[in-house]
This record gives C-alpha cells, structure tokens and sequence, in this order.
C-alpha cells in the first residue's frame, strides 16, 4: 500500500522520535539502526528536510533532529511528500472512466471506506504514537481493546 520511500521515511521518523535524547543523529546512524541503504535514506531525509519536517545541522557532530515534538508530527504530514495519492484525486482503481457516488462503479463503495479509513488513521496518528506502541510502551490517551 506504501511505496518504499515511505515506509524508509516512517522507519527514519520513528527512530528519531525514539532515540530525541540523542539528537542531533548522523544519517549514517539512522541508516544502519533502522535497515536502511544509506544513500537512500539519505534523499528520503532531504526530502524531509526541504519540508521543514527536520532540520540538519553539519560536521562531526551534526546530525538530524525533527523539528516539532514527535506527538505533533502526524504520519500523514510525513506520507503527503512521498505518495501521489495522498494528493490528488485518482482514478478508479478498478479502471472504470466514470466513478463517482453519482455513478458508482460495483467497488466504489467499500473502496471509498478504506480510503477514508487509511486517511483517518494518517491523521490521527502521530510518530510518537507509532514509536511508543512499537517498543512496548502503548499510546498514551489510546482506546483500550475489550477482551474476548
């Protein structure tokens, strides 16, 4: 459903919301922590950076920091540079010409709920909230799961 550079972004996005006592971080750092081919991430982070997500600061000891909190930092904010169709209106999926509530193609309507499901999630979902339920600590202000 992501392009690689997305989730390379994600990855990137929640080491550094997990590791914001070191920062400023090396690239190269981020790059061996969370997998990544190190010139890759290195666009991906530009990127990033163009877009006032991060901010860079050189030499030995520079490195990249976000530059708001992580918990305000929705993963939609970080997807929008690097998937089209976050951006735009695209076509039918399913290669109908004409799709529309109006004239509905036979998967319209489920494929509508998923895409707004996803685009829920993107904006309600911070990088803090993904780097704290992802090594265990759970997401503050998060909706319990009723047990079965």
């Amino acid at each position: 459903m992501l392009s690689l550079t997305s989730e390379y972004a994600l990855r990137a996005m929640v080491y550094l919301a997990r590791h914001a006592d070191d920062w400023p971080i090396p690239g190269r750092r981020i790059a061996q922590e969370a997998g990544i081919p190190s010139k890759y991430l290195s666009s991906v982070l530009g990127d990033l950076v163009r877009a006032g997500i991060l901010a860079a600061s050189p030499g030995r000891r520079g490195g990249f920091r976000m530059v708001r909190a992580p918990e305000t930092v929705p993963l939609y904010d970080i997807l929008v540079l690097f998937e089209s169709t976050l951006k735009s209106r695209r076509p039918c999926p399913f290669g109908n010409a004409v799709c529309s509530d109006e004239n509905p193609c036979g998967g319209h309507d489920q494929w509508k709920r998923v895409q707004q499901a996803f685009s829920l999630f993107l904006r309600d979902t911070s990088v803090r909230d993904v780097a704290a339920g992802s090594n265990g600590r759970g997401r503050k202000g998060g909706r319990k799961r009723k047990s079965t």
